[in-house]
């Protein structure tokens, strides 16, 4: 159940937080922040950040990029070494953004795995 919990509510504050103009690195401070405060064991709040935000990101560049026909993201992946392929920049997007996010995760439930212990 805390798993569920912690992947609604990172995607939830998120994507409200990139809605109302906050820089894209707020993914790293999102993450941190749920998982410092609902604890839960490493992997699995490494996998629920890498997941939620994979799925944001994802769904949100595709989301974007089919409203110009992917116009612009076949030019900037050919500009990239990816092939001119427009999927392969929406998974290499979600990807950057999923490995801050679960690093970041990662980070917040040590951090609340260290507060608990004491000498």
């Amino acid at each position: 159940m805390k798993l569920i919990i912690a992947f609604l509510t990172i995607i939830l504050l998120t994507f409200f937080c990139g809605h109302y103009g906050l820089p894209w690195y707020m993914v790293a401070v999102v993450s941190f922040a749920v998982n410092a405060i609902i604890h839960q064991k490493p992997f699995k709040a490494w996998l629920t950040s890498f997941a939620a935000i994979f799925i944001l990101w994802g769904g949100l560049a595709f989301f974007f990029s089919n409203r110009n026909e992917h116009i612009l993201a076949n030019k900037m992946a050919q500009i990239l070494p990816l092939g001119g392929s427009w999927v392969a920049l929406v998974l290499v997007a979600a990807f950057v953004g999923a490995l801050v996010a679960g690093f970041a995760g990662l980070a917040g439930s040590y951090l609340r795995q260290t507060s608990k212990k004491k000498p």
